[in-house]
């Protein structure tokens, strides 16, 4: 019974370290620059923390923040988010610079950075709050997310089904100081060496041409 006991314990641990669920060792910082004359679009794909990063590998991307969105209680934090009630979703909203990257290649970004046809999750990280979802402003931009899901669909290119819901943005929550940029900040946490590193090197390895100079994993 011990031996069983040690043996749940060790899997316990492991599992808390390679997933998104987990205190960062050291605190980031929440951007001090002027975005305000760059363009917004907001994501959710499974974790953050990579989600942040990929999108700021990305050339044109002036900056991602982690956040939260897509549910209703207001200032939501991240014990909350965990608890998969709020209705948030882990998101990052993404500045960009439309004299550099279009609209319609940060949705090849964010589509081809995950697996749109996981329900509620992406890898390892389980549950509403890290499920996949496209938020709009405008009819524009929710035009050209329903075109993209088309595309995908016509192609015949997964045997699953699209579950990437497609809904308004009502509000988005910065996360924590602490989640921000916290890849940089915790290179050698278990998760970003296992789970977060390998997804982005994936992407960047089938999209160079995409990639800022110096950002490659």
């Amino acid at each position: 019974m011990k031996r069983l006991f040690s043996i749940f314990f060790m899997i316990c641990i492991f599992s808390t370290l390679t997933s998104c669920a987990q205190r960062a060792s050291h605190k980031g910082g929440t951007p001090n620059k002027d975005l305000s004359k760059y363009q917004k679009a907001t994501f959710a794909a499974g974790c953050f923390w990579h989600e942040e990063a990929l999108f700021e590998s990305v050339k044109g991307v002036v900056e991602a923040i982690s956040g939260y969105a897509g549910g209703t209680t207001a200032k939501p934090d991240y014990e909350e988010i965990e608890n998969g009630n709020t209705g948030h979703a882990e998101s990052v909203q993404v500045y960009y610079d439309s004299s550099i990257i279009s609209y319609a290649t940060l949705l090849e970004v964010y589509f081809e950075g995950q697996d749109p046809t996981s329900v509620n999750g992406q890898g390892p990280d389980r549950g509403t709050q890290y499920r996949s979802i496209a938020f709009y402003t405008n009819s524009a931009e929710k035009g050209e997310i329903k075109n993209y899901i088309q595309k995908l669909e016509v192609s015949h290119r997964y045997n699953r089904p699209l579950t990437v819901q497609v809904r308004r943005l009502n509000k988005f929550w910065p996360a924590e100081d602490y989640h921000q940029n916290y890849i940089a900040n915790n290179p050698d946490s278990r998760y970003v060496q296992t789970v977060s590193i390998p997804e982005i090197k994936k992407f960047q390895k089938q999209y160079p041409e995409l990639i800022k100079p110096g950002h490659f994993y």
